[in-house]
């Protein structure tokens, strides 16, 4: 023990943790404070575990030879050199203070004990050199992982050395140089931490891109298109540099073109391939399949597997979250620091000009971190919502049949386009989280250095503040569940009328079906409005607890007696300004929080439903397969169950190029034969093997809103000769030639334009264009006539698919003895397989079928089939028509179609859109209420911080009198803020009802051309996302702009007041600031589908606005610091507040304003020192030179350069003469009164030289 505390000594001497000379023992606190003993020890000790890391890793490195993992620099040099240049400098500064202070300590004491001064500058340096010698020299023989984690440490010791520098500083009122270098550490880390980032990010695209390449979203066929992509297309963020990322320059382009014309969707570059959906995918399915075989017996949350996808992303958002909250908690602390030089406790000349200049570049620095912040978080947010979207439109093709029936189309598109936004949201409030309670931390420790222990009372307001706000968070919790399930229900039937509109027309039936889904909607409006009405509670509860705090604050001093002066009074008003945000967003942040949470649990619910297995079914194509469809004693059950198969026992052998007719009663379970082939039906016995690419044709056309082009493409590339004779075989010609545009006609909503017969050829040549191995075809010809269905079997299945395999469902018995071999089948059984006069010879059921069938129809002759000849003719023909259709079509315009695009409005909306909302429902009424209550909060907040400016330092207003008043305005404040929040609950109420009410009606009411017109996504992202944004989201955007913009221009009206030139910096900016939002609005009213683009112009637009903000701030500051201090303090009764000099220096001043042509003096100068008396009187005998001065005044000096001197005794004029001649004359008064004043001069001057 004792020689540890002789190397304790040593370390530390005997003054252990002392800060300053003669401090006490160690505390905790003591470890925040940059030059404490124990402070350093914690410095070194972390300094040594990083490099002993170091160390190991890149031994172990070494003697492995590895590479894998390592980074390459090569698309990050420029960041790189900034890096290693900026650290490299700091690591010379701390080795040069270290080696300055040990021989500063030899040179004085002799010895280099205590060790901790110079030791922890030597160490920290030799740290940063070896950070930046690895970033330049040895990064590439280091593992990603490791560099990452370490340079993350790294940040977090630089955070640590910047914290307790600012807090030692704020102690001590003094900063030393070092002090400096710990805080310009931290940009220095976070450089690094961004090259190994940046360096693993391209990387990780890398990587990316080629798995998109490899294993693509899309079909196979398609990509190919996205092999090669020109770099034109591409934004211009892929290749931005470091300082057009942070600047948001790499936008410029884009909102030049923006400005010369409306932007249309072409003009919208393309998103960098790992922002892209097909990306993001593959990057979670990699990173899930990789957790899947770690954790065999569990499955992995899909939870943690987005975050580890996206782990890089949220920690470079994290560290610009942490730079904003670093730079925004100067902000009081440079306050303080100007109120100390406004009162003229000035440490050092031109302080205000440099404290101008920090606050300018404090202000740059906050606005570019929470920019950065925001704009990569709503990136984020893209990124999670687009693979969540793809996950479930990939989970919904592979869905089981039971979980359909648990899942309906309506909850999918909930899914989609609800529960995917909200969970995309999420990621802009993931760090206001943490966020909020650093910053109130860092808050309470600056109002502990203004008002000392009365910061415990805001701290227990804040506590309590969180402790009420849990029950309300549960039942917010609660109601957004109960609100997300009676959505679905809502949904659903709308989803169903929508789809089966035609049949409610028919029947009448829109009234019922309204009222059922008006009754839906009653019971989402209650849920809504209950949790509406929580987060107004909740948005009342955190907006009134800065005042709350305020006032327990201020309370708590009266009775410790802290005394209040203006320093520590505005330096916590201040801190409570800058914490109030934060702390009113806590709200919105446990609405998103508690949204997302919903969100994710209702889409991990479907992600984890049952799903079709078909990992056993379906085998790639060989040619060498004799059998391509094969089953053995199979048996299937669309439930899974095995008691009740609807197909039994099926054995079946299908060779390759044969083609296979399958017959049956209604019923008899054919469709489901097609259907167990294609894996939709679960395999509950027996084996099923199926070899090739399949097409298939469903009994019921499906047709996809687009042309008619489009639906046969599929996605698949254009093929000229294979099109035009697809066209051919599936009878389409005719067709194509009598409709206005051709095949570039572009289909309705599940083609209502097109007949039932022509839907049905459009689906067969999207097959037959597949080029597929096996097509299943399930009664093709039941929607075409004879002769088309004849023409159809000729050209079709036994032309076209001539050497391909061939399953037909089908009743058309006129068709069978052309197959190879026909299925008869009954009651979910293959009663017998055979060639059709075999089965017709052989099989009572069959013959039964045949006549049945004669009965009902006359028979076709199967012979007729056209010529050669005929058919090369027909071709040429059909070519020729198609190439004239063509160049119709490309000299015409194809504008004119039956789908209408969805109609937008470019530029500057104006006030339309705010209108329109709040005229539903009384909107105005309540908006004008909601007005009003907030600006009497905002007059009470003036009015709170006025009287506390004004009489703090007023010594006819008590202390306590001026906490009661203060307290009081806060009061009546928080009354006004509980009324507004009601006000906006029911303003977004209403409206929604009104709204929903009317967009009910409009759908009802429409015509069948509008639904016709109208593809089904449209209406349904209006009924679901759309308004779920109109109901959660509105209101309370619509009262934040309210209030923001309320309080924006009652500080800038107070900021006029007080600083008055500062306008002329205000109004330019001001300008502006609004031709950049008129800019903007030409740029992103265009296309909102682009929102990534949207959100990248929003953030433009506002760092922007933010620099000029920090522009004005700083000029008033510079404008308090230029002119002379007290020009704009406030004046009590009397000028009792001012000095008896300071108020004669002003009646001067005011004087000299005036520029009066007679000047009266008495005693103007009386209380004001000898020296600065004498340059008054040198002013005014400039000034004045023109004007009569009549001065009375007892000091001689102050009359002596008068024209003439009347000197009165007792009431009396005793003389008047110019002072010269007064001297000279024997018993002058004035003479009398000059010589004693002399006498007493001197004799002053002979004992000032005695006491020297």
């Amino acid at each position: 023990m004792e020689a540890l505390r002789g190397v304790w000594l040593a370390f530390c001497g005997e003054h252990g943790c002392a800060f300053d000379a003669g401090a006490a023992a160690c505390t905790f606190v003591s470890v925040f404070y940059s030059s404490s003993c124990v402070n350093h020890a914690v410095v070194i000790s972390f300094d040594a575990i990083l490099l002993a890391t170091f160390l190991l890793h890149f031994v172990r490195k070494r003697s492995s030879r590895g590479a894998q993992g390592s980074l390459r620099f090569e698309g990050s040099k420029t960041l790189r050199m900034c890096s290693v240049g900026f650290n490299g400098c700091i690591a010379l500064a701390y080795l040069g203070l270290g080696l300055w202070a040990f021989e500063q300590k030899f040179a004085a004491e002799g010895e280099a004990s205590p060790l901790h001064g110079w030791l922890v500058l030597l160490v920290q340096g030799f740290t940063w050199v070896l950070l930046t010698l690895t970033l330049g020299l040895q990064a590439g023989e280091l593992q990603k992982t490791f560099l990452c984690s370490w340079t993350g440490l790294s940040c977090l010791l630089a955070a640590f050395l910047c914290i307790s520098s600012v807090m030692e500083a704020i102690s001590v009122k003094d900063a030393s140089i070092k002090s400096f270098v710990d805080i310009l550490s931290v940009p220095g880390a976070i450089l690094l931490l961004l090259c190994v980032l940046k360096a693993s990010k391209g990387a990780e695209n890398c990587r990316a891109c080629d798995s998109s390449l490899s294993e693509p979203l899309i079909a196979e066929t398609d990509a190919d298109a996205l092999k090669v992509e020109p770099a034109r297309n591409v934004t211009h963020l892929a290749n931005a540099g470091f300082l057009s990322r942070m600047t948001f320059w790499w936008l410029n382009p884009l909102m030049k073109k923006g400005r010369e014309k409306p932007l249309e969707e072409n003009d919208m570059p393309k998103l960098r391939p790992i922002d892209r959906a097909e990306t993001q995918y593959n990057l979670f399915m990699e990173q899930l399949n990789r957790e899947k075989q770690a954790q065999k017996r569990t499955s992995p949350s899909i939870v943690w597997t987005i975050f580890r996808c996206h782990r890089r992303d949220i920690l470079v958002s994290g560290i610009f979250a942490l730079l904003k909250v670093l730079t925004l908690s100067a902000g009081p602390m440079i306050l303080n620091a100007f109120i100390k030089v406004a009162e003229g406790e000035e440490t050092f000349q031109y302080e205000g000009y440099v404290l101008a200049g920090a606050m300018f570049f404090s202000k740059c620095l906050e606005s570019l971190s929470q920019r950065q912040w925001y704009f990569r978080s709503r990136l984020l947010g893209l990124q999670i919502r687009s693979l969540l979207s793809a996950a479930i439109y990939r989970k919904q093709l592979r869905l089981s049949n039971s979980a359909k029936l648990i899942h309906s189309s309506g909850e999918i598109t909930n899914y989609l386009t609800v529960d995917a936004y909200r969970i995309g949201e999420f990621p802009f409030w993931l760090h206001q989280t943490w966020t909020t309670s650093l910053q109130l931390c860092i808050a309470l420790t600056i109002v502990y250095n203004a008002v000392g222990l009365a910061t415990i009372s805001a701290l227990l307001v804040i506590v309590l503040t969180v402790l009420c706000n849990a029950p309300l968070a549960k039942l917010q919790h609660k109601f957004q569940s109960e609100l997300m399930e009676a959505q679905d229900e809502r949904l659903k039937a709308m989803s169903e009328a929508l789809v089966n509109m035609k049949v409610l027309k028919l029947y009448a039936w829109e009234t019922h079906f309204k009222t059922v889904i008006e009754g839906l909607r009653k019971v989402e409006e209650k849920w809504l409005f209950a949790f509406q009405l929580r987060k107004a509670y909740n948005t009342f509860l955190f907006w009134s607890s800065p005042l709350l705090v305020s006032a327990a604050t201020f309370a708590t001093c009266y009775f410790l007696r802290v005394p209040l002066t203006a320093g520590n009074v505005f330096t916590f008003v201040a801190t409570l300004r800058i914490v109030q945000d934060p702390v009113r967003s806590i709200p919105d942040v446990i609405g998103v929080v508690i949204q997302a949470k919903v969100a994710m649990s209702r889409i991990i619910r479907f992600l984890d439903a049952p799903e079709l297995q078909k990992g056993n079914l379906r085998k790639k194509y060989s040619g060498h397969s004799q059998y391509p469809i094969v089953m053995k004693s199979a048996s299937f059950s669309w439930d899974e169950n095995l008691s009740k198969p609807i197909l039994r026992n099926v054995n079946l052998d299908v060779k390759h190029c044969e083609k296979v007719a399958i017959c049956g009663e209604v019923g008899s379970g054919k469709s489901t034969l097609l259907a167990a082939i294609l894996g939709e039906i679960p395999n509950t016995e027996g084996m099923v093997q199926v070899r090739g690419k399949i097409a298939y044709v469903s009994q019921t056309a499906w047709i996809q809103t687009g042309t008619i082009q489009d639906n046969i493409l599929f996605g698949s590339s254009m093929d000229k000769q294979r099109y035009q004779g697809t066209l051919e075989k599936c009878s389409l010609v005719k067709d194509l030639d009598m409709l206005p545009f051709g095949d570039l006609t572009e289909i309705g909503e599940r083609g209502v334009n097109l007949s039932g017969g022509q839907k049905q050829r459009i689906q067969l040549a999207r097959a037959l264009y597949q080029d597929a191995d096996i097509y299943l075809l399930d009664d093709p010809f039941s929607a075409v006539d004879a002769h088309t269905a004849t023409s159809l079997f000729n050209e079709y299945v036994m032309c076209g698919l001539s050497g391909k395999t061939v399953l037909l469902v089908t009743h058309q018995v006129d068709f069978l003895p052309a197959f190879d071999s026909v299925l008869l089948m009954a009651d979910g059984e293959i009663l017998q397989s055979a060639p059709y006069s075999e089965l017709l010879a052989s099989s009572r059921e069959f013959q039964d079928l045949v006549n049945a069938h004669k009965d009902t129809v006359a028979p076709e002759k199967l012979d007729k089939v056209d010529s050669p000849k005929r058919r090369r003719s027909f071709s040429r023909e059909i070519n020729s028509a198609s190439e004239e259709k063509q160049k119709k079509i490309v000299q015409g315009s194809v504008g004119d179609q039956l789908i209408k695009k969805e109609e937008k409005e470019s530029g500057d909306t104006g006030l339309k859109p705010y209108l329109m909302y709040l005229k539903q429902n009384k909107g105005f009424l309540y908006f004008t209420l909601a007005v009003l209550t907030h600006s009497s909060f905002i007059a009470g907040q003036i009015s709170q911080n006025s009287w506390m400016a004004a009489n703090v330092q007023n010594p006819r207003v008590s202390q306590l009198q001026l906490i009661a008043v203060y307290l009081l305005i806060g009061l009546l404040a928080t009354v006004f803020l509980l009324f507004r929040s009601v006000f906006m609950v029911v303003l977004g109420i209403q409206a929604s009802k009104s709204l929903f009410s009317q967009l009910l009606s409009s759908l009802v009411c429409a015509p069948m051309s509008f639904f016709d017109s109208t593809p089904l996504g449209r209406i349904l992202s209006r009924v679901s996302s759309d308004l779920s944004i109109v109901d959660l989201d509105v209101p309370f955007s619509l009262m934040f702009s309210l209030s923001a913009s309320l309080n924006a221009y009652s500080n800038l009206g107070v900021l006029a007041v007080i600083t008055w030139p500062v306008l002329f910096v205000t109004v330019p900016m001001l300008y502006l600031a609004i031709c950049l939002q008129v800019l903007l609005g030409f740029c992103k009213g265009v296309d909102a589908a682009k929102w990534n683009y949207k959100v990248s112009a929003n953030e433009w637009l506002i760092q922007r606005i933010e620099a000029m903000s920090a522009t004005v701030i700083s000029s008033s500051a510079l404008v308090m610091t230029v002119l002379p201090r007290g020009t704009f303090s406030s004046v009590a009764e009397d000028g009792l507040n001012w000095s008896m000099g300071q108020r004669q220096l002003f009646c001067l001043g005011r004087a000299l304003l005036r520029r009066s042509r007679i000047l009266v003096l008495d005693e103007a100068t009386a209380s004001i020192d000898n020296a600065t008396d004498a340059i008054l009187q040198k002013t005014i005998r400039t000034e004045f030179a023109a004007c009569t001065v009549i001065t009375v005044a007892h000091r001689i000096p102050t009359v002596m350069d008068c024209t003439r001197v009347l000197a009165i005794s007792d009431g009396k004029l005793v003389e008047y003469d110019e002072p010269v001649k007064l001297m000279k004359r024997e018993g002058s008064l004035f003479g009398e009164l000059v010589k004693e004043y002399w006498s007493r001069a001197t004799s002053a001057s002979i004992l000032s030289s005695d006491s020297h």
